[in-house]
C-alpha cells in the first residue's frame, strides 16, 4: 500500500490555490487531477451550458471510482459529497481573503493577456462576479463547510498559507522518496 494519499479532494475560494496546488500534486503524486468546474459545466465555443445534477454525479461516480485522482473546486453542495467520502485526503485551502483577491486581479490579467488559458472566456462581467463569490464563501460557504468537514475528522487537512502548502509539497517528496 502506497504511504501517501491516492484520492485526494481540495476546496477553497476562487482564488485559494486550489488548481496550482492540484497541478503540483499531479506531478508530484502522477495522480490525475480533475476540476468540479468542468463537472458541472458543459464546455463549449457558445457558452457553457451548467449540467443536471444527475449528470454531475455521474461523472463524478466515473471518478471516483478510479484507484487515484485529485479533485478539486469550490463547490460544496450535496452532489460532491461522494468525492468528501471516499477521500484519503482533503486540504481545504483558506488563506486570507486579500490573498484571494490578488490572485483574482493577477489571473484575470495573465488570461486577458493570454499567458493563462481560462475554462471560460475571461471578461470583466467575470473577473467582478469572483469578487462577489468570495464575499459569499466567507460569509456563507466557510460556516458550512466548518460543520460539515467536521464529520471527516483527521483527514481534513486546513492550510492558511502558501508556506503550508510548500511544506506540504515537501513532505510529499519525502514520503515518495522513503
Amino acid at each position: 500500500m502506497s504511504k501517501f494519499p491516492q484520492k485526494i479532494h481540495i476546496v477553497g475560494s476562487v482564488g485559494s490555490g486550489k488548481t496550482t496546488l492540484a497541478r503540483e500534486m499531479t506531478v508530484q503524486l502522477t495522480v490525475p487531477h480533475y476540476e468540479l468546474d468542468n463537472m458541472m459545466w458543459k464546455r463549449s465555443p457558445d457558452g457553457d451550458v451548467r449540467r443536471s445534477e444527475k449528470l454531475r454525479r455521474q461523472i463524478l461516480q466515473d471518478i471516483t471510482s478510479r484507484e487515484s485522482w485529485i479533485i478539486e473546486g469550490v463547490h460544496t453542495a450535496d452532489w460532491i459529497e461522494e468525492s468528501l467520502r471516499q477521500a484519503d485526503l482533503i486540504i481545504w485551502l483558506t488563506p486570507a481573503p486579500r490573498v484571494h483577491n490578488i490572485r483574482i486581479a493577477k489571473r484575470y490579467l495573465r488570461q486577458i493577456t493570454g499567458l493563462e488559458k481560462a475554462n471560460y472566456t475571461p471578461s470583466f462581467r467575470m473577473f467582478l462576479k469572483m469578487f462577489k463569490w468570495n464575499r459569499y464563501f466567507e460569509k456563507s460557504n466557510k460556516p458550512y463547510i466548518y460543520d460539515a468537514f467536521s464529520k471527516y475528522g483527521d483527514k481534513v487537512m486546513l492550510v492558511e498559507n502558501k508556506a503550508d502548502v510548500e511544506a506540504f509539497i515537501r513532505n510529499l517528496n519525502h514520503t515518495k522518496a522513503s
